[in-house]
């Protein structure tokens, strides 16, 4: 008997936003890397991910919040919605104004915890837009 295989349908659009963004508990593929979050769940995430405003902004409070000599995972200091938002933006393609607002949210809620704080799982409020 053979086997079949189940794919998933394509989604419409430019092939570099395909693979924009996507979460997963795979194994990472050739051309992705993997973060956690805090509460922690896994991310599999493209190399052009590398190239976003947003995903560099939370390596920076990663590397404040960590340090850069940080063994195990890469960690971003928030939960996994807001990473997830992020995601969706990127996946979205959206202006840079929008990314600036979400950084400016994203830092300003970092900033103002102090630093027993940002060890405890907060509830953040995350901006909502839509299109």
């Amino acid at each position: 008997m053979r086997r079949k295989r189940i794919t998933l349908p394509e989604t419409v659009g430019n092939t570099d936003t395909k693979k924009s963004c996507c979460t997963s508990a795979g194994k990472a593929e050739k051309g992705c890397f993997v973060v956690y979050s805090s509460d922690p769940k896994r991310f599999l995430l493209p190399l052009q991910c590398l190239n976003n405003q947003i995903i560099l902004e939370l390596f920076e409070m990663a590397e404040e919040e960590f340090g850069s000599q940080s063994t195990g995972p890469l960690t971003l200091p928030c939960e996994a919605e807001l990473i997830e938002y992020a995601i969706t933006l990127i996946k979205q393609q959206v202006t840079r104004d929008i990314e600036k607002t979400l950084l400016t949210s994203i830092v300003s809620s970092f900033c103002s915890l102090s630093p027993n704080l940002q060890h405890q799982r907060t509830n953040h409020q995350i901006p909502i837009c839509s299109f």
